[in-house]
């Protein structure tokens, strides 16, 4: 799904797309399909996976197939399909710089596992730390061993300048999260511009319009986007962005803290707060709480990245979703679009609507 920043039409009125959004079907999860088929959440995961070795009757199957398909869960059109053969001759490398800082690159991963396991295809995973002479002997190693397909990922969505090896690999190769300047292979990265407007817009929708944002550290392509977006949608809503409301964070909650007390002191305060990360959402909500103030009646929060932590702060925090698990999807999918030039593919940062935003109070 190729997503571009959202048009410049007029804006609608804020109640209709509040009620709009409202009525749009939420993520269909699992649980939903366990509860559909009146099984347990295991045996829905043992049906579409197609894991060996369990005993599961063929009513069963059957029930759980057809929930996920009348939910429109994501993995339904996959499971009743017979295993057919693994990309290339042999398994799937993963390589990725950096693996246990963040949740972001296991999430990948798990989607193109999931990919895979359609066709029988296993994936193996290599970690390099950013070092040219690791990645260099990673790559040989698993080509060497049987890699019939590659695909490489960095941690922070950035344009990458691939040495040597890339240019004769001999096997597929797709990038997340990352691209070269030429489109020599297929990449996929977030849409972060369109990501940044659609949190912005989704305050300005409930009337707020001294809204702020706490940014990543300013080297990062990331920050740059979601910044981009946000004074976009401002400037499509007829406000003048005041850089007096952007405060450099550096993603973590710490800098969350800091920031939001400083928006607080302000002569005219916001009355919104888009976060660039749940992790700094944290610290907003520490130091609106330590001022006395409520979530969302004076204050209403967006963060981003949907960490499982954003389900359990309270008030449940709004934000958007990283399509990490997507875009490894999305990999697997491209592999053997090989040669010629390749379009750049952004995939869509859906918005989380949970309690931490509500309507600017008259």
């Amino acid at each position: 799904m190729i997503i571009n920043d959202p048009p410049a039409e007029g804006k609608p009125d804020a109640r209709e797309a509040t009620a709009a959004r409202r009525a749009a079907p939420r993520r269909v999860t699992m649980t939903d399909v366990a509860r559909a088929a009146g099984c347990s959440q295991a045996t829905v995961s043992f049906v579409l996976n197609r894991a060996p070795g369990v005993r599961i009757s063929d009513d069963m199957r059957a029930r759980v197939i057809e929930a996920a398909r009348a939910l429109h869960y994501a993995t339904a059109d996959l499971a009743h399909r017979a295993p057919g053969p693994p990309i290339g001759d042999g398994f799937t490398g993963f390589i990725v710089d950096q693996l246990g800082t963040s949740p972001e690159a296991v999430v990948a991963i798990d989607g193109a596992r999931s990919a895979l396991d359609v066709t029988g295809g296993i994936v193996m995973v290599a970690q390099t730390l950013n070092d040219p002479e690791t990645e260099a002997r990673t790559v040989r190693m698993m080509v060497e061993k049987g890699a019939g397909a590659l695909i490489y990922m960095t941690i922070f969505t950035r344009q990458v300048t691939l040495p040597g090896w890339a240019t004769d690999l001999g096997v597929p190769m797709a990038l997340l999260n990352c691209y070269t300047g030429d489109g020599a292979f297929p990449a996929v990265v977030p849409a972060e511009a369109a990501a940044g407007q659609r949190a912005t817009r989704h305050l300005l929708d409930m009337g707020h319009r001294r809204i702020a944002t706490i940014t990543g550290e300013p080297w990062m392509e990331a920050t740059r986007d979601r910044l981009a977006g946000y004074r976009r949608a401002l400037s499509l809503a007829g406000i003048d962005p005041d850089p007096a409301l952007v405060r450099k964070g550096n993603w973590a909650a710490s800098s969350g803290f800091e920031q939001t007390r400083r928006l607080l002191a302000m002569d005219a305060p916001p009355t919104a707060i888009f976060c660039q990360n749940d992790r700094m959402a944290i610290g907003c909500y520490e130091a609106l709480k330590e001022a006395g103030l409520r979530i969302p009646e004076d204050m209403s929060v967006i963060g981003f990245d949907d960490e499982e932590i954003s389900r359990h702060l309270h008030p449940q925090l709004t934000t958007l979703v990283l399509p990490q698990r997507a875009m490894g999807v999305w990999a697997v999918s491209h592999l053997g679009s090989a040669g010629g030039s390749h379009r750049l593919v952004k995939l869509d940062c859906r918005l989380i609507e949970r309690q931490s935003v509500a309507p600017l109070r008259a």
